[in-house]
């Protein structure tokens, strides 16, 4: 094969065989990895037996005892998203939640993260029986990947304590081969499952938090690219109902993902984020006034302007700060959610708001609780995540959101102007960032040692030629699960992946980009003295 070029088509023998994934789910149910939740969720893929029908089993059936044990008594809302193991997936989940008697809603439509967690929400506002939720998802990972997200009551990712109970129950059952189930017609004959129409109660309620009218209004010619996901059909109902002037690109489900342009590595991965991934609709930005893309299960978003291209996460989390806490008329005790890796830009907007930041670990988890009970305005992480309350204060998902960020990008486009443009002047008032994101092979003896470092453990005290001003490995009781170290004018943090076989630096310079790689460097070192 030649050699695979980023941001290119993938040449036709690279695309996965889907019926052979298909086929290795359902029918591999020896020598099965162990249940593993990362960040988010449990992924795995069907050929290297990390992500089967038994796995989905397992889980499933610990769910169901989480439920029992913690008395969430109301319905379980599943969504789903275009990965060719997500359908196969939520048929084993539908056999053991209608077998143990578990109220189910669904829907045939392939269902985004944020819908099911407004569903979640929406529910619990109205009845004592709490509802929680699933959502069949690998995210943006390459088409053979599978993957399983658990959502409680508050609507958001579980946190780490929950998905520690459900993969320590889930690898029990695995191993015990210990599940209850009916066959899959059983399963649709249940009156324990209900079809449910996720879409329209959403995209109704949009215009309680995007302002939908001055978009309208303004005559912008838009796109929105769900990369084939499982936004389809609510792009689809927006232009319904409001009436958008708005191109719904990758309108149809491609199991191969055939037309995405290769990432940075030369696989296929729907990264909304990613220059490369991002490539076909970056050439094309000046098609549009404004255009964005979400990854399968639209919880990311990717902003691309004809000024700027393919804006940097970083960056438009920057400016929808700025926006939102200048056009909101929300209560001035609110907070700003940000990951400890996530741009120091935000902290100083923030400042100049006048508008405390809640600083957490990596994962959307961590802002749930407080978009949930409102002290959150605002949550985003470097990963191209977020969401913010409505216009009233009140909670809208409690996951992330790329749907809405998009609008709010076209928002933000209709009343005032090219979100890349008003970054530039953040820049000019705030100071230029350079910010980056690496991923370094490592084993299993790196990470682990990475992920239990402490401050001790680093010799030096300056970092690219700057004193070290802190180094934390926790926030407050919390541990990073790496480190943190600032100097006056950048940062480095470290932090080992929990599904690849690599770690992370994370590197941001108020100075220049040789500042930049300096700092990459040295954090390379740090870890390198550890071994």
């Amino acid at each position: 094969m030649a050699e695979l070029q980023p941001g290119t088509l993938a040449p036709k023998e690279m695309l996965i065989d889907v019926a052979k994934l298909v086929g290795e789910y359902f029918y591999f149910t020896s020598d099965l990895a162990p249940i593993k939740f990362g960040t988010s969720g449990h992924r795995g893929s069907a050929a290297k037996r990390s992500f089967n029908g038994k796995h989905i089993f397992a889980i499933s059936q610990a769910i169901c005892a989480y439920k029992k044990e913690h008395a969430i008594t109301g319905p379980l809302y599943i969504g789903i998203d275009t990965h060719a193991l997500s359908l196969p997936a939520k048929m084993s989940a539908l056999r053991i939640f209608a077998a143990n008697e578990i109220p189910i809603y669904h829907t045939k439509e392939r269902t985004p993260t944020p819908l099911v967690s407004f569903a979640i929400l929406e529910h619990n506002k109205k009845s004592t029986q709490t509802a929680d939720g699933i959502v069949l998802t690998p995210s943006h990972n390459p088409p053979e990947d599978g993957g399983y997200k658990y959502n409680p009551p508050n609507g958001g990712p579980a946190e780490t304590s929950v998905t520690k109970e459900i993969e320590q129950k889930a690898n029990e059952l695995l191993r015990n081969d210990s599940f209850t189930t009916v066959s899959y017609d059983e399963a649709l004959r249940s009156e324990h499952v209900h079809e449910h129409d996720f879409i329209t109660p959403y995209v109704e309620a949009l215009e309680s938090i995007v302002d939908m009218e001055s978009i309208k209004k303004s005559g912008l010619k838009l796109a929105a690219d769900p990369l084939g996901g499982s936004a389809i059909g609510v792009y689809k109902k927006i232009k319904e109902i409001y009436g958008l002037d708005i191109a719904i690109l990758h309108d149809y489900v491609d199991y191969t993902f055939s037309f995405m342009p290769l990432d940075h590595d030369g696989k296929i991965r729907m990264d909304c984020s990613s220059p490369y991934a991002m490539a076909s609709l970056v050439e094309n930005a000046k098609t549009y006034d404004l255009a964005w893309a979400n990854d399968t299960d639209s919880d990311r978003h990717g902003i691309v302007t004809p000024y700027g291209g393919l804006m940097n996460p970083n960056h438009f989390l920057a400016v929808a700060v700025w926006y939102l806490f200048r056009h909101r008329q929300w209560p001035k005790e609110l907070k700003i959610g940000k990951t400890f890796v996530t741009s120091s830009m935000i902290d100083r907007i923030a400042q100049a708001l006048g508008i405390e930041v809640y600083e957490t670990p990596v994962g959307f988890k961590w802002f749930a609780e407080g978009l949930y009970e409102g002290w959150l305005a605002f949550a985003g992480e470097e990963s191209a995540g977020a969401s913010f309350l409505r216009k009233d204060a009140s909670v809208w998902t409690t996951d992330k959101d790329g749907i809405v960020m998009g609008l709010l990008a076209a928002e933000i486009a209709a009343k005032e102007e090219d979100p890349a443009k008003i970054y530039e002047k953040l820049e000019e008032r705030f100071g230029k960032s350079y910010y980056r994101r690496l991923d370094i092979p490592a084993n299993e003896e790196i990470r682990t040692k990475l992920r239990t470092i402490t401050p001790e453990k680093i010799a030096t005290t300056t970092l690219a030629g700057e004193k070290i001003e802190r180094i934390f490995t926790h926030i407050g009781d919390t541990p990073l699960g790496g480190i943190k170290i600032v100097t006056a004018n950048g940062w480095v943090a470290m932090r080992p992946s929990g599904t690849e076989d690599i770690y992370k630096i994370y590197a941001e310079s108020f100075l220049s980009f040789k500042h930049l790689a300096q700092l990459q460097q040295e954090a390379q070192n740090i870890v390198k003295a550890l071994i």
